[in-house]
């Protein structure tokens, strides 16, 4: 891999060794087993869920992703030193998110103690919390500051985008650096979610991330692995592994998505044109507001005819409605009484259309002058 800068290669390259060097002191495989007692182990789906909880006051409080990255570090480097109940979970899970944020957030970005409790309704008092930081970081010798996996993914994501292996930036489908690196962090997140990619270290899990978005977009991507892969010393057996294990995860990511919503349009028989007033025609009301058994609802309209034809209750589409009223055919004489649409059964949902008398969305026809 080519760097655009030597300098920048160089600050690039310390950075991923001393994150490297942090993750192989600190970090620790955290497996954690089928519970055989409920009330005594914490499961991988407790734990899962928790993190997901974290994941929804982090959003909630509008924290930094570094600040949610290092919580869940802390979290699962204490469930891999002590043996936990699962109904002190959330005590704890709340503690090393407090913990990440007096790490990592600014001092006016740090929500006091009774903020935290309030809105993230984990349950317990400030003074539990108190009591269960102070466990964690003897625990933790009160080392917190471990290399984690969003920091590998900011350094890959910055070697690459620095490198000229060419139309890089073109294909990411209009979006800036910032932005692409945004969508991998939630990515990110969600995988740190799942207990299956537990055993596999951060640098690993980014590296197996950032190259399936290589894959993507860059038509040299495996190049570019095999540069990475030289400078963390991973074995390829591994990357393969970890990268099968994420597309398995982002696929139940994509697959949590709400579908895409169908809309089928069902106009009310005989509903007027709208008038010069703004009035939405019937089609535009929601369909959740609108019930199918509202559509057969008949329409009660009283209308003077015009004295050249008079037209009973026609069952007419708004073409040949737009039609007829363009011939005058359909328009009240001066003086004629205002015609109505109303809805029958409630008309709840529903719009209530007048029309004044005398009124017509086409200028009336004039004849031919002869020349």
């Amino acid at each position: 891999m080519k760097f655009t800068l030597p300098l920048e290669s160089r600050k690039l390259s310390s950075l991923l060794e001393r994150a490297v060097s942090r993750e192989a002191k600190l970090w620790k495989v955290y497996v954690p087993k089928k519970p055989t007692n409920q009330d005594t182990d914490i499961s991988p789906e407790k734990r899962d869920e928790a993190v997901r909880w974290l994941r929804d006051v982090h959003s909630q409080l509008k924290l930094y992703p570094e600040t949610l990255c290092l919580a869940i570090g802390i979290l699962d480097r204490f469930l891999s030193a002590i043996k936990a109940r699962p109904k002190y979970l959330r005590c704890i899970a709340i503690s090393c998110f407090f913990l990440a944020v007096k790490t990592s957030e600014e001092d006016e970005r740090i929500p006091s103690l009774k903020e935290l409790v309030s809105s993230s309704k984990c349950g317990c008092s400030p003074s539990e919390i108190l009591r269960m930081e102070r466990i964690v970081l003897d625990k933790l010798n009160w080392d917190l500051h471990s290399a984690t996996a969003l920091d590998f993914l900011y350094i890959f994501h910055a070697m690459v985008l620095s490198c000229k292996s060419g139309r890089l930036n073109m294909a990411l489908s209009g979006l800036n650096p910032s932005q692409h690196v945004a969508l991998l962090t939630q990515q990110l997140f969600h995988c740190l979610a799942h207990s299956a990619l537990l055993p596999v270290c951060g640098s690993l899990l980014s590296l197996g991330l950032i190259t399936l978005e290589l894959e993507k977009i860059c038509p040299d991507w495996l190049a570019l692995t095999v540069d990475l892969l030289h400078k963390l010393q991973i074995d390829s057996s591994q990357l393969i592994g970890c990268r099968e294990l994420v597309a398995r995860c982002l696929s139940t990511h994509t697959a949590s998505l709400p579908p895409n919503t169908v809309y089928i349009c069902h106009p009310l028989p005989n509903a007027p044109e709208p008038r010069d007033g703004g009035v939405l025609p019937a089609w535009h009301v929601s369909p959740a507001l609108t019930a199918p058994s509202d559509l057969n609802t008949t329409h009660t309209r009283s209308c003077k005819s015009s004295a050249k034809r008079k037209v009973e209750h026609m069952e007419v589409d708004e073409y040949f409605d737009g039609i007829k009223r363009l011939y005058n055919e359909e328009s009240p004489q001066e003086g004629a009484p205002t015609c109505t649409a109303e809805t029958v059964g409630g008309g709840q949902g529903l719009l209530v259309i007048q029309q004044n008398a005398g009124s017509s969305p086409c200028p009336p026809l004039q004849p031919v002058r002869e020349t």
